[in-house]
């Protein structure tokens, strides 16, 4: 009897044992053909694909005005704020500058030529990895490192109504773009060159193209801000970089008319980083 029941428990583990492994393998397959938790499937599109989502894109940001009631008051405040940073945000601002000495128009605009640095879409983009933070950051995070670094002052409060304001700005005007999309004319791009940057020319270039606005000491006019002394941005923003420097300026300097060639531009982003300026404290 013993016999009997040990084969019987035998032979019946070993028919739920095939049976587990049939059902394991059909619904695996069905699994994977499904794209659910397998690799049939890509987690992303294929570069190609990429490229036409990206080129699919189009530029149509809504208007600040045309925001609805709820939140009308905040995109205009967000876009005020930009505009008009050291008015609108004073105790936050420790220099000259306005969100809009690089972000033309409030930011937006396509970038590229003529456009500055472009927000439409940063609404859609973020969080976003940065390597200064080694980590993803949000739009307040990204907006605070701003106002520590370019504007040389202190961060907004996280619930601040400015901080606020600002953020709903930058949603608005991405209002339709598809959220983490690759938004072409984000960011800028740096220009490429074997051209070994001479900051001695730069100082001529400045002279020649840049002083007539900016001042002969970079100090600012009321024409366009300073670019280096304790009035201008500290040496932790990123346009103290000379490669961001040189790509904004061969894409938008001379204001309306940019015609300085990929060298001079490198020269005179040499020159310019190169100046006096308030020193960056991450305190």
């Amino acid at each position: 009897m013993k016999n009997n029941r040990l084969a019987f428990v035998l032979v019946t583990t070993v028919a739920i044992a095939i049976v587990g492994a049939g059902l394991s393998f059909f619904f695996g397959r069905f699994i994977n053909l499904a794209g659910i938790g397998g690799e049939t499937m890509p987690m992303s599109l294929p570069p190609a694909a990429q490229q036409e989502t990206a080129a699919a894109i189009t530029y149509a940001p809504p208007s600040p005005q045309d925001a609805p009631a709820s939140i009308k008051e905040a995109v205009l405040l967000g876009a005020n704020i930009l505009a008009e940073t050291g008015k609108y945000a004073a105790p936050y601002v420790g220099n000259k500058l306005s969100c809009t000495n690089c972000h033309f128009k409030a930011g937006i605009t396509q970038g590229g030529k003529n456009g500055g640095l472009s927000l439409v879409g940063v609404g859609a983009s973020y969080p976003q990895y940065r390597k200064r933070q080694d980590y993803a950051v949000d739009l307040v995070t990204r907006t605070n490192d701003c106002f520590k670094r370019s504007m040389n002052g202190k961060p907004l409060p996280e619930e601040s109504k400015e901080m606020a304001a600002i953020v709903t700005y930058y949603q608005w005007i991405s209002k339709g773009l598809p959220v983490y999309a690759e938004i072409p004319w984000l960011g800028l791009p740096h220009l490429k060159s074997t051209h070994a940057p001479d900051k001695a020319k730069g100082g001529q270039v400045f002279d020649a193209k840049c002083a007539v606005c900016h001042g002969k000491n970079g100090e600012g006019t009321n024409a366009a801000p300073p670019l280096w002394g304790d009035t201008s941005f500290n040496d932790g923003a990123g346009m103290h970089k000379p490669a961001n420097i040189a790509s904004f300026v061969h894409l938008n300097m001379p204001l309306g008319n940019p015609d300085l060639s990929v060298e001079d531009a490198l020269d005179v982003a040499e020159y310019v980083a190169a100046q006096p300026r308030p020193h960056f404290s991450n305190k």
